[in-house]
């Protein structure tokens, strides 16, 4: 996972208050990110685990958050609700290495500004945190092929299903065996 660390952001872009919490279970991925985030500006407190991100959020709620989705703990959408709960006008992002529409759709409900896919590097982070309110992320250099979309809408019904092959198989209109199938293969690219 690469971490810009170049230090030529410009300080004068970021708000009065630059309180960031950074939630990671990947102890070297979070200390270089952190490191990189204090060099632009921003006071880092960092985070290892579902509950210890909810309790940093609860001692001082920080203006933005960086979480990871998957936490050796839980899930990482559990420390972005409490945000939005304790501070609504705070921008989170999720970062995840297992990316999937539906997880990202959940996430922006829950209050989260923007979607990364790992691996981030330090510019994309800032660039989402302090992207204006109502604006449109630019479009994809790489959009999903018709293979992926196609991957993602059966995992979606398959999590909304809470993973019972036959009742995805019976919504989708599909045999149960093509559905196994395709479930036991990597995601297309």
């Amino acid at each position: 996972m690469t971490v810009n660390e170049d230090l030529s952001f410009r300080q004068d872009e970021l708000p009065e208050d630059v309180s960031l919490v950074i939630v990671d279970d990947d102890k070297a991925f979070l200390q270089r990110l952190a490191r990189a985030m204090e060099g632009r500006g921003f006071n880092v407190r960092t985070g290892h685990s579902v509950s210890e991100g909810i309790d940093l959020i609860r001692q001082s709620s920080p203006a933005f958050a960086v979480v990871d989705m998957r936490l050796d703990d839980g899930n990482g959408l559990d420390v972005i609700a409490e945000l939005a709960r304790l501070r609504p006008d705070a921008r989170a992002i999720v970062l995840t290495g297992y990316g999937n529409i539906a997880t990202a759709v959940t996430a922006v409900k829950l209050g989260a500004v923007d979607y990364l896919a790992k691996p981030a590097d330090a510019d994309e982070v800032t660039d989402a945190l302090l992207a204006p309110a109502n604006t449109q992320a630019p479009p994809p250099e790489n959009p999903m092929s018709a293979d992926r979309v196609r991957w993602e809408h059966i995992q979606r019904v398959y999590e909304l299903c809470n993973r019972n092959v036959s009742e995805t198989a019976r919504r989708l209109n599909m045999h149960r065996r093509t559905l196994q199938r395709i479930l036991a293969k990597r995601a297309p690219k």
